[in-house]
């Protein structure tokens, strides 16, 4: 509860971005989606597949900027890094977050039809009908209609370069970061997704879910020993937690 508050509080701001920084699997996406529909906003999403380019991003922004600026929708467009193939995507990703304009990413005939189409809406905001106050007024409905969350992992030296190549990544957003469950939490989620379970006594269920977040926990502390051992490292999240609950139940309705 306490990160969608946050997540919400941060994109609801005009100009208003966030950067959601944790593990695979802790939650980044879905928090960021419930987030967007507590708010009225319309989440958008790119489809990254291995002949995806450039060219389609500024494609995909193109139409995000459509919606922003002349349509007045209200839009969080939640990137992943998995989705960045390559580091140049970030090129247009810093451009929106510390200016909100991309260079080029209209041609001069399309730009000139969007101006165009704010006209009346810019007219009745009090702004001129020249060509740089109707730029201006565009821009200004991108900027606070169009939010960005980025949800970026720690782990590895991807995010460390790309915050140092791209500082607009630090700077111009709000961070937000996801931290291991605690035990009670670990005990009252698998409680939860047991209470459906035929078990004995309630004793019975009580030690289940406390030996669950044992087991999570003692995950945690065998990944320690194994990359002072191996120097690799091996992460838990509530997903792989979900995912043990999961098992467990359906392993105890086979048997």
């Amino acid at each position: 509860m306490e990160h969608v508050c946050r997540i919400a509080r941060i994109v609801d701001l005009p100009v208003g971005n966030a950067l959601l920084v944790g593990v695979g699997g802790s939650g980044k996406q879905s928090l960021s989606k419930l987030s967007a529909f507590l708010l009225g906003y319309d989440v958008v999403r790119i489809v990254v597949s291995s002949n995806y380019s450039m060219v389609d991003l500024k494609t995909d922004l193109q139409g995000f900027y459509t919606k922003a600026g002349v349509q007045n929708a209200q839009l969080l467009f939640i990137l992943t890094d998995t989705q960045i193939a390559e580091n140049q995507f970030l090129v247009y990703i810093n451009d929106i977050l510390s200016s909100g304009w991309i260079p080029d990413i209209f041609p001069k005939d399309e730009l000139d039809g969007i101006l165009g189409k704010v006209r009346a809406a810019a007219k009745s905001a009090g702004f001129g009908d020249s060509p740089d106050e109707l730029f201006n007024f565009f821009l200004d409905a991108v900027r606070k209609n169009l939010h960005l969350a980025l949800c970026f992992s720690p782990v590895g030296e991807a995010f460390r370069q790309r915050a140092r190549m791209f500082p607009g990544i630090i700077n111009c957003t709000s961070m937000d970061w996801f931290h291991e469950w605690p035990k009670d939490a670990l005990i009252d989620v698998a409680t939860r997704f047991m209470a459906e379970v035929d078990v004995p006594t309630e004793e019975i269920r009580e030690a289940l879910s406390e030996h669950m977040a044992f087991v999570h926990l003692s995950i945690g502390e065998a990944n320690v020993r194994f990359k002072e051992m191996e120097r690799r490292n091996n992460y838990t999240t509530p997903t792989s937690y979900l995912e043990l609950i999961n098992f467990y139940k359906a392993l105890l309705g086979d048997k």
